[in-house]
């Protein structure tokens, strides 16, 4: 197992309705990120043979809402392999939107293409 340039991992997650906090069904910044560290630990199982550890994030861009109901696609991609330390591009991108009516309480609708939520760049420490 060795990390590599390229080397990516994706899941799909469904945000259920108890994680929205805001007004319009809005889920907080936060998950997203939590959903990184998820990626990011396979990512680097799948890679390192261990889970590695979180070191930092930098440039987090929120550039569209996630919501209660969504589907959400999150990946990462390895961009750079140092001694110990992978940095590593993430992206979390919509790619189904709940769109309940009192008509269709449970409608909802696949979007082309997914909209861009979340992006971010992250590095993760493995042991040497």
């Amino acid at each position: 197992m060795t990390a590599e340039i390229g080397s990516t991992v994706t899941h799909r997650r469904y945000v259920p309705y108890a994680h929205a906090h805001y007004a319009g069904n809005l889920v907080d910044g936060a998950y997203s990120l939590a959903l990184f560290g998820d990626v990011a630990t396979e990512l680097c199982i799948r890679t390192d043979g261990d889970e590695g550890l979180f070191a930092s994030y930098s440039d987090v861009q929120f550039a569209a809402p996630v919501r209660a109901g969504d589907v959400l696609e999150i990946t990462a991609e390895v961009i750079r392999v140092g001694r110990r330390s992978r940095e590593l591009r993430f992206a979390v991108h919509v790619v189904a939107r709940g769109a309940a009516s009192p008509e269709r309480p449970g409608a909802a609708a696949v979007l082309e293409p997914p909209l861009l939520a979340t992006s971010a760049i992250g590095t993760v420490v493995v042991p040497g």
